[in-house]
């Protein structure tokens, strides 16, 4: 079964970039250069280099009128342009990370979840998209709660 990974439009951070940090605090939102490998771009979809700058930001990742509306902390790379968007690909940083899968019907209702590593997600996404009433998969990182990107059927 095809499916399509997407990272998030950098448009509803792009006025963020660049402000100065108690601007930033305005929007509850901090800036953070990467000490390490560990900083997932949700943007890019990757690991971003030691000494990047990132925005940690509260992000709406369900947006439905229903009772699983949902918001969580996640790192866009600040002045990040591309965004990940590919077809049957998955990306390293859901690769390396333990995943909380959460299949939701038309509604926005939950319908299917799993949690797996991500060098299996795909026999996930293939198990949560057999049922048909599945619209969309988010993926989530599981340790942390943090969204980490969308999987539609491509």
């Amino acid at each position: 079964m095809d499916f399509r990974i997407t990272g998030l439009s950098p448009e509803p951070f792009r006025h963020l970039f660049g402000l100065p940090d108690h601007e930033l605090a305005k929007h509850r939102a901090i800036r953070v250069i990467a000490d390490d490998v560990n900083y997932p771009d949700r943007i890019g979809m990757r690991e971003v280099a030691i000494g990047d700058s990132l925005l940690l930001l509260n992000h709406v990742c369900q947006p439905v009128e229903s009772p699983y509306y949902a918001t969580h902390a996640i790192y866009v790379h600040e002045h990040a342009t591309e965004v990940y968007d590919r077809i049957n690909e998955v990306p390293a940083v859901m690769r390396s990370r333990l995943l909380s899968l959460r299949a939701y019907n038309e509604k926005g209702m939950i319908i299917g979840a799993e949690v797996v590593q991500g060098t299996e997600v795909e026999g996930a996404i293939e198990r949560l998209f057999s049922n048909e009433n599945a619209a969309y998969i988010h993926a989530h990182n599981a340790a942390r709660g943090c969204y980490s990107g969308r999987i539609d059927r491509a």
